[in-house]
């Protein structure tokens, strides 16, 4: 018997894995993997590091991978500020 694709996550909400598989594999979110890599490896951080590359004006936004535009913060400051255009600080 086949494993169910939809299943709860730790917050208790029904996921449809075989779904996200396919979404992350869809040529567009590869080439964002490979964007927001691109930024990682230009800012110097590693596997295991909490910070994460932050984009001052965001890629969505045609913002770019030069190092101007990249900072690295917390991933909880990365998510609260979503797509919006940010000022170095």
């Amino acid at each position: 018997m086949a494993k169910p694709s939809h299943r709860r996550d730790a917050s208790g909400d029904m996921r449809n894995y075989a779904k996200e598989a396919k979404w992350q594999s869809s040529p567009e979110q590869r080439r964002n993997r490979s964007e927001r890599n691109k930024a990682r490896r230009k800012l110097g951080l590693k596997v295991g590091d909490p910070r994460e590359a932050d984009h001052k004006r965001p890629l969505s936004k045609g913002g770019g991978n030069a190092r101007s535009n990249l900072r690295a913060i917390s991933r909880h400051a990365n998510r609260a500020a979503g797509g919006r255009l940010r000022h170095a600080h």
